[in-house]
Formats: structure tokens, C-alpha cells, sequence
């Protein structure tokens, strides 16, 4: 569920996020939330090529852990239980792909804890993750653009799913109103909001 540029204007996105990190520490946990088709795997794709310094941090996305369209609960689950949890309690971690072509369970990821985490994907700032992290970025887009941005990228396999994905969306905002522990929000469609503290 990648997407295109957020509003063609990454270096003007990267911003509040790249001065942000300079008072992160040395391998902090960023997390990018917003809706389907706002740019957040746009976003995390150019912080990562930008990452100030050494050593590059690892990227996971929550499209490859969901197990399905009814999934994102427990894709937010598998994060905290695999990833988020023992990485910062210094345990292996590591995350479990989902095969979308063949729905199932595939291979298992390690995650150096060694290095910085931008985890991109709905469901990002659950309330389980922001114990863990040090960045939460909400990447909102207005709702035509990103439907639209979405279909295009996906097709006709998002489209009969859209519905039912979007009951899933709405669900986790009434749960846990993630854009609210954001510490900086953007728009991939708008000038961006100024960032704020949580």
C-alpha cells in the first residue's frame, strides 16, 4: 500500500521530522500514522535515504505484518508483542510477514535494536506503541485525494476492499485517537501544520 510523493513536497515534509530527531538520541523509534493513500511510505522511504548520520535505521511496514483486510488490530499486536515490547527491554525482536498472495504466514525478520526504527503504516500510533517511541508523526491527506491516490496505486484489489478496510480505520481512531499523540503532524495535501508537542 505504498503511495506517491505526499503533495509532491518531501524536503518541505522531512522538516519538523529531521529537526525533531536531532534531540532523539541515537537510535529512536519513529512512528508514521494517517489514512490510506497520505504518503507515509513516501515519507518513511525519503527519512530513511536522508537519515542524518550513522548507522541507517531499519523500516517496517504494517502492510507487511497485517494478516488480511480485517487485520489491523492485529497487526498493532504483533508490533508491540514482537518488535516494540522486547526491543526496548533489550530482547530479540523480530517481525512475521504476511503473504498476502497466499494469505499466510511467512518469514520472520530480525530487528537490530542497535539501530533506529521508523515503523510507517496505519495503525503506527496506537496507544500500545507510544510508551516506545520517541517521534509520532500523523500524515493526514484529504479524503478524495487519498482515495484516489490509493486506487490508483492499488486498483481493482483495493477497491473491493476499501470499504471494509475503512470500517477497520474507523474503528482504531474511535479506540485510540491516534492523531492526538502525535508529536508532529503533517499534510500530504496542504501546507503543513506547524509541528507540536503531545
Amino acid at each position: 500500500m505504498s503511495s506517491p510523493d505526499p503533495a509532491g513536497r518531501p524536503s518541505t515534509l522531512l522538516g519538523p521530522v529531521l529537526a525533531a530527531l536531532a534531540g532523539a538520541g541515537s537510535a529512536p523509534v519513529v512512528l508514521i500514522d494517517g489514512p490510506s493513500g497520505a504518503g507515509k511510505s513516501t515519507l518513511a522511504d525519503r527519512l530513511v535515504a536522508d537519515w542524518p548520520g550513522e548507522p541507517k535505521p531499519v523500516l517496517v511496514r504494517l502492510d507487511d505484518i497485517y494478516p488480511g483486510w480485517q487485520g489491523l488490530a492485529a497487526g498493532i499486536d504483533h508490533l508491540t508483542r514482537h518488535v516494540l515490547a522486547p526491543r526496548a527491554g533489550g530482547l530479540p525482536a523480530a517481525w512475521q510477514r504476511y503473504d498476502w498472495a497466499n494469505t499466510r504466514a511467512a518469514e520472520w525478520h530480525p530487528v537490530d535494536p542497535a539501530r533506529p526504527l521508523i515503523v510507517e503504516g496505519c495503525g503506527a500510533l496506537a496507544a500500545a506503541h507510544r510508551p516506545f517511541s520517541e517521534i509520532r508523526i500523523w500524515l493526514a491527506a484529504d479524503d478524495g485525494i487519498r482515495k484516489r491516490r490509493a486506487l490508483a496505486r492499488d486498483g481493482d484489489v483495493f477497491r473491493s476492499h476499501w470499504d471494509e478496510w475503512q470500517d477497520e480505520w474507523e474503528a482504531y481512531l474511535g479506540r485510540d485517537d491516534p492523531e492526538r499523540a502525535a508529536t508532529i503532524r503533517l499534510s500530504g495535501t496542504t501546507e503543513n501544520h506547524p509541528p507540536r508537542s503531545a
